[in-house]
């Protein structure tokens, strides 16, 4: 029987790094003359590419630097604080390593930078068990589209019908949806556990990475790949 493939998102998923992207995106526009943007106003991006995001931002503050000038920028000031330090969440290192000793096909599949994604693995030790992996810089289009999720089970020789992503935002979750795959969903935030979005999640941690329970969700796939009862929603 052929186990599941499992995508990870990588940021809000597997590590805590949307603190950093949010001091790096705050010190960029600071660098254009924009001093009022807080994490509030971040939040809504979470989940998004930080291309697409910065498409945004250039347009709602009327900045004149071209987009891939910002992106390069965001990039840079990211890299510096991504290699100072970036926190995995315990729970979902324990759920890589139980994945990994069944046997089941892994990537990431994310919405930053190539180098971004590698940087963060490397410094968690997590691209021992990840070495697939795919950006959205790769693809046409970002999260809420597919191409992420589907260039990576095409990357790790599966179909896409067999694959189960694991999320922490609604775009991102959208994306699943729309790739054809089964989704695990961990809220970031505890205010979009009810995000109409997550509803088309096969399972919806509502508690977010306290909640994760790393053996529960493997019990999930077996239940999932032997055609038994899923696990319901906590």
């Amino acid at each position: 029987m052929t186990l599941p493939a499992v995508i990870f998102d990588l940021d809000g998923t597997l590590v805590d790094s949307e603190p950093h992207y949010f001091e790096a995106g705050r010190r960029l526009l600071a660098s254009h003359g924009v001093h009022d943007y807080t994490w509030e106003q971040h939040r809504r991006f979470i989940g998004i590419g930080t291309k697409e995001t910065l498409e945004v931002l250039r347009e709602e503050y009327g900045l004149s630097a071209p987009v891939q000038e910002l992106l390069d920028g965001k990039n840079r000031i990211y890299l510096e604080l991504a290699r100072g330090a970036t926190d995995v969440f315990p729970r979902m290192r324990a759920f890589v390593e139980l994945l990994a000793k069944a046997g089941h096909p892994m990537a990431v599949a994310s919405g930053s930078s190539r180098e971004a994604i590698r940087a963060v693995l490397a410094g968690t030790g997590l691209d021992v068990r990840l070495p697939t992996v795919v950006s959205a810089e790769e693809v046409e289009h970002g999260k809420p589209a597919p191409d992420v999720f589907l260039e990576a089970a095409r990357r790790l020789g599966v179909d896409p019908a067999d694959c189960v992503v694991v999320e922490d935002a609604p775009p991102g979750a959208q994306a699943a949806h729309r790739a054809g795959m089964r989704c695990v969903a961990v809220p970031y935030l505890a205010a979009q556990a009810d995000d109409p979005a997550f509803a088309t999640a096969g399972l919806l941690v509502r508690g977010g990475q306290d909640a994760f329970d790393a053996r529960g969700v493997m019990d999930w796939l077996t239940a999932r790949q032997t055609g038994g009862r899923a696990a319901g929603r906590d």
